[in-house]
Parts: structure tokens; C-alpha cells; sequence
């Protein structure tokens, strides 16, 4: 049989063509409306799953389906590694903000644009093909393997939890491997070591029991729009310090070594700049922008709706006004405690006139990683088999909740370690995956996967 290095050479144009297959999939797991992609999706990656040589199988949830895919033959002295991923991908709204259709795969200047291609269709898909390599091209894999795919990541992983504490002694594992994160710069394979929690929120306030003429009650009236920005507003002040009563008072700071670290890390301020086409001035000016980052919470406005934004005008005193909020916490904060003084706050700078409905829609507790010397030794040394360069620490602002869920059930080790680089438009119109890092993750892990079969102390 060929080697496993040798079958990706060999069919590396057929892999790209099955990712642009799972990319065309509208897999948003936020809309009942593609309930139905959902499936096709979950039953696509069974279907490849088992055309790589793995066993697969579907797991039906209360939610959308988990696929999960394993092969456990390596023997019992073999390491085994979970690859935690999602199928489900973000609604891609705005439509008229992307340069090609979000469910087309279309290749430019070395980009591979398409909903989920970094987030995380396109990173997951780089396990399955690196473990088929192995299966196809030399007939084994050098570890035990198990794939757990879920569908509901977009909307906060409201049935993984259970799933993995019913399955725990099927997904046992020595080490979880996630690649849903990115690279701190193209040349710069990254290990991520935190990542912030979430609380998310909805908040409604609540007026006259219809939208009424401006003119006829404008005044007397309490404008629901109104007071929602005027709750809003009290949320920071002047200084990008979040003004809500205790909220940083739970916070453990970063060790000096690791803010050490965090200092000699590369950041090119003026690429990010140029990323996000605006000056990075928000937050507290006294925190770094990687400490703003990483290391501080945020509380942000992510929606807000009320009263006539159609063309043209029209004088109404809506009834009801709407805002999407979330926080993104650091170590010591919880979903639980933040929610608890979100709503002390907002009852204390709510106008009168006007009610207040706030609903906790999902969270996640913030991780940080438990890396051991071994550990980063094998990544450092699959690394650099491809990039020629050893990885950096790094931190991530965004929040995957299951992996502390996964740390702590499973009693394994997480490592995160992902291929997309900055600016991949993540959540945004125009996402995008470096398609040159097709080839390399594919390899990369392939890599992976044997030095961590060599690594001392498995089970």
C-alpha cells in the first residue's frame, strides 16, 4: 500500500471538490427553516466518514443530529484522541455585503470564500481527510481514533453536554483535539491557551400595547426605543470600562509569566487595523489590544430593532424595542453570575413607563488550557514537519463553551489548534480559509496523529 503522505498528494484536487460539496450545504443551524440542510449535512459527513474507513454513525438530539465517526483498532497501549468539530455554520446575513454567493465556494487570490470554510466546515473536514489518508493509503491509523461532530455549536451546544456525560465511557479519550481557531498570523501556527466565556441576552422593552402616532402621543409617552438606548448607554462609560456594579470583581488576572509571553508575542497593529478598516480605540486604553483581546471582558450590542426602518418616513412611537447583547468573560466570571448582575443593573437605570423583559438565551464558561511539556513537544515537532516552525501561545477572544465541558467530563487535555489566519471574516459577510492550508493542515495532522502515538504515558 502507498503511504499515507503519498494518498494525499495523490488525491488532494478530489479532497477540495468534497469540501466545496459540504460548503454548498446551508447548514444554519440558527433557522428552522433549514432544518431539513441540517440533516443533509449530518448524513453527508456520515456518508464520508465511511467512504474514509471509519465506523459512523448519527445521534439524534432534541436539537440537529451529532455525527460521530470512530475507529479504534491502534490497540490499547495506542493514545486515543477525540477531534471535537461543527457542522453548523452561521446565517450569513448580510446577503449584498458578499463578493460571491455565501453557499457557492468560490476560489480567489489563494482564498477559499464560502460560509463555514474557517468556521469550521473547512477545519473539521482537514481530520477526516488526514485520518482517511491513513485508512485508505497505508490501511491504519497510528492512534485510536474518534471523530464527534455536532450540529449546534452556532447556537450554544445546548445537547452536547448530555450527550458526552450519556457517551462518556464511548468518548473516552487521552487527548481532545479541536481545530476551530486560527493562526496569530499566516506564518505563525498558533496553540491556543484561553478562551473567553458568553452571556447572551435578549432584552425587550416594552411600551403602549401598539405603535402609536408620534404627534398625537409623543411626550406624555415613554419612548420604548428611547429607553432601551438610554439602558444601552449605561452599560460603558467614556472610557470602554463596563459601569455594571461588580462585574469585574470575580476576575483572576493573567500570571506575570503569562502576560510575560503575551507581551513578546508578534501583532501587527497596523494589519489589524487594515483588517476591520477602523482605528482599534475601543476598550480600556490602559490594556494592550491583545489584552483587550484576551484577557479583558466586553460587554457588546449585537442587534437592535424597533419601530419603522422601512424607505421613507413614518412618524410612529413604537411599542416595543428589542437589542441582542451579549459578554464575552474571563477566568472567574459565569454566564450565571453575570446574568444575575445584568439584571440588577438593568432594573436600577430603567426609566419609568416602560417595562423590561430580559431572556438569558445561551452562555459558556471561559477555559484556559492545561498544556503539559509532552503535549507541545508533539504539535511543535508535526509543526514543523510542514511550516518549518515551531508554534506560539496564544489567546482567543471568542468562546467555544464545550471545551471546558469536554475538559471536565471526559477528564482529558484539550488542544486547540486551528489553520485559518486573522481576517477570515469569521460571523461576517466574505469568510474565507487560506487554500494552500488545505494541503498543510491535512499533512500537519497526519503528523499529529503519529507523534502523538509517541508520545510516553499513554494508556
Amino acid at each position: 500500500m502507498q503511504s499515507h503522505q503519498q494518498y494525499i498528494s495523490d488525491h488532494i484536487e478530489t479532497f477540495q471538490s468534497e469540501l466545496f460539496e459540504f460548503l454548498r450545504i446551508p447548514s444554519i443551524s440558527t433557522s428552522p427553516e433549514h432544518f431539513e440542510q441540517m440533516r443533509e449535512a449530518a448524513f453527508w459527513l456520515k456518508a464520508k466518514m465511511l467512504d474514509s474507513g471509519l465506523q459512523a454513525s448519527i445521534h439524534q438530539t432534541p436539537g440537529h443530529p451529532i455525527v460521530l465517526g470512530e475507529w479504534k483498532q491502534a490497540g490499547a497501549n495506542a493514545p486515543t484522541v477525540l477531534v471535537y468539530g461543527h457542522y453548523d455554520v452561521q446565517p450569513p446575513e448580510p446577503l449584498d455585503l458578499w463578493n460571491s454567493p455565501p453557499f457557492e465556494p468560490e476560489i480567489r487570490d489563494g482564498c477559499l470564500y464560502a460560509r463555514g470554510s474557517s468556521d469550521d466546515k473547512g477545519q473539521l473536514y482537514l481530520h477526516l481527510k488526514a485520518a482517511e489518508a491513513f485508512l485508505r493509503g497505508s490501511g491504519n491509523l497510528p492512534i485510536n481514533l474518534i471523530l464527534l461532530i455536532e450540529g449546534e455549536e452556532e447556537v450554544g451546544s445546548p445537547n452536547l453536554l448530555p450527550f458526552i456525560e450519556d457517551q462518556k465511557d464511548l468518548l473516552s479519550c487521552d487527548i481532545a483535539l479541536i481545530s476551530d481557531t486560527g493562526m496569530m498570523a499566516p506564518d505563525l501556527p498558533s496553540i491556543l491557551c484561553s478562551l473567553r466565556g458568553l452571556a447572551y441576552f435578549d432584552i425587550e422593552v416594552i411600551g403602549p400595547s401598539s405603535d402609536l402616532h408620534s404627534g398625537v402621543y409623543g411626550g406624555p409617552v415613554v419612548n420604548p426605543a428611547l429607553a432601551l438606548a438610554q439602558i444601552l448607554a449605561s452599560l460603558q462609560d467614556s472610557k470602554g470600562r463596563i459601569t455594571i456594579d461588580k462585574f469585574y470583581d470575580d476576575i483572576l488576572d493573567w500570571t506575570p509569566q503569562a502576560k510575560d509571553q503575551l507581551q513578546k508575542l508578534p501583532f501587527d497593529h497596523k494589519a489589524f487595523r487594515k483588517s476591520i478598516n477602523v482605528e482599534p480605540c475601543g476598550g480600556q486604553e490602559e490594556f494592550t489590544i491583545l489584552e483587550r483581546l484576551w484577557t479583558r471582558p466586553t460587554c457588546e450590542v449585537n442587534g437592535l430593532l424597533s419601530g419603522y426602518t422601512g424607505d421613507g418616513a413614518k412618524t410612529v412611537l413604537p411599542s416595543k424595542a428589542h437589542a441582542k447583547i451579549s459578554f464575552r468573560l474571563v477566568s472567574n466570571q459565569t454566564p450565571e453570575r453575570t446574568e444575575e448582575l445584568f439584571r440588577r443593573h438593568v432594573e436600577k437605570v430603567t426609566p419609568k413607563g416602560v417595562q423590561v423583559r430580559i431572556e438569558h438565551l445561551h452562555g459558556g464558561m471561559p477555559w484556559q488550557a492545561q498544556l503539559n511539556d509532552k503535549l507541545k513537544s508533539a504539535v511543535d515537532t508535526a509543526v514543523m514537519k510542514i511550516f518549518e516552525k515551531e508554534t506560539v501561545i496564544a489567546g482567543e477572544g471568542g468562546s467555544i463553551p464545550i471545551v471546558r465541558d469536554i475538559e471536565t467530563v471526559l477528564d482529558s487535555p484539550v488542544l486547540l489548534l486551528g489553520f485559518s489566519h486573522p481576517g477570515c471574516n469569521l460571523h461576517a459577510p466574505n469568510e474565507w480559509f487560506p487554500v494552500e492550508n488545505i494541503e498543510k493542515g491535512i499533512r500537519t495532522i497526519a503528523h499529529l496523529y503519529q507523534e502523538f502515538s509517541l508520545m510516553d504515558g499513554n494508556r
